[in-house]
């Protein structure tokens, strides 16, 4: 028979990503209408290793699903990745009665709620991350915000690209994943989409692409590079120098994590967080919540981890062929 257990904790772990408030929010009021006693562990796991944690209510996660970043605040820790913090964690744990955690973030924050599972400490992984960069799910809470702030920030840029006959390259975040560049580079029109996912030709995937454009009519350009990818004012004076067209280079950066998440990342943070909880009320432990074939559903970690992020390589290829 599994254990019943009677306390909860609920961190953000790794960098924040809209929709975490929302995820708290559920994981809270779900686990108060369970009859749990329900905790809020602030700056992810260094918050665990230093104590500092608090009690959660109904109303202590009351009007928060409308903001961007996380309440409970987030912090890297090398300490956790070590024995020694992880057992100073653990201490943690059995001094305030810590039975289950429901840890929000990406496959680092995973890895070690898979070593707390380890050790006694029942958790679940909840997918919060603006990259959309998590194998074994569909969609990760953030990753909508994300696309939908990058857009608004493009369609701001090409306004002024237009006015002055120019060629504007735009970095988006995406280090090791690319659907952030690709959707928003198909959503903005854009003459030119580079992502890590694809070996970069610079003359047939930049230039010549501008060229076709140019003789068609077009006077002004938008090309969407990922942060993996990288080397956005470099690839702007190479434009410039090869094709005479005024270019210049906009990096968003962090403006893409923040700001107020929407609909359907408040929606999908609430399901999550609360399918989490359920999992812990009925003794689960070393899982990550996931959303595949638009179904709400759970894997193993050590599982989850070993899966490999398919790229949307059809839509690049239309996106390629529809761009001018």
């Amino acid at each position: 028979m599994e254990k019943t257990i009677k306390t909860i904790g609920v961190l953000t772990s790794g960098g924040d990503a809209p929709g975490m408030n929302a995820a708290v929010r559920a994981v809270v009021r779900t686990g108060l209408v369970s009859g749990l006693r329900v905790v809020g562990i602030k700056q992810g796991y260094q918050g665990l290793i230093t104590k500092n944690i608090h009690e959660m209510d109904a109303f202590s996660v009351t009007d928060i699903t409308h903001r961007g970043g996380t309440i409970l605040q987030s912090a890297r820790c090398p300490e956790f990745r070590e024995e020694e913090g992880m057992q100073k964690a653990i201490a943690v744990c059995h001094e305030i009665g810590i039975e289950g955690i429901v840890v929000i973030g990406g496959d680092g924050s995973f890895r070690g709620a898979s070593d707390l599972s380890k050790r006694g400490i029942n958790c679940v992984g909840v997918p919060g991350t603006i990259d959309n960069d998590i194998a074994c799910t569909d969609y990760t809470i953030g990753y909508d915000t994300a696309l939908n702030t990058a857009r608004d920030m493009v369609d701001r840029l090409l306004d002024t690209t237009a006015s002055h006959n120019r060629c504007t390259v735009v970095e988006v975040m995406g280090r090791g994943c690319g659907d952030i560049a690709l959707n928003v580079g198909i959503a903005c029109g854009a003459t030119s989409i580079l992502v890590p996912e694809v070996p970069v030709n610079f003359e047939t995937d930049v230039i010549d692409k501008i060229q076709d454009a140019k003789r068609m009519g077009k006077t002004h350009f938008i090309i969407i590079v990922a942060e993996g990818v990288g080397g956005a004012e470099k690839l702007a004076r190479s434009i410039e120098e090869r094709t005479g067209i005024a270019s210049r280079a906009t990096i968003l950066g962090h403006v893409q994590r923040g700001g107020t998440p929407t609909v359907r990342d408040r929606v999908m943070a609430t399901r999550m967080g609360n399918y989490a909880v359920e999992l812990l009320v009925n003794g689960k432990s070393d899982r990550v919540v996931a959303y595949k074939n638009s179904k709400i559903v759970d894997f193993d970690i050590q599982e989850a981890l070993q899966h490999r992020k398919e790229f949307a390589i059809d839509t690049y290829k239309m996106a390629q062929t529809i761009s001018l």
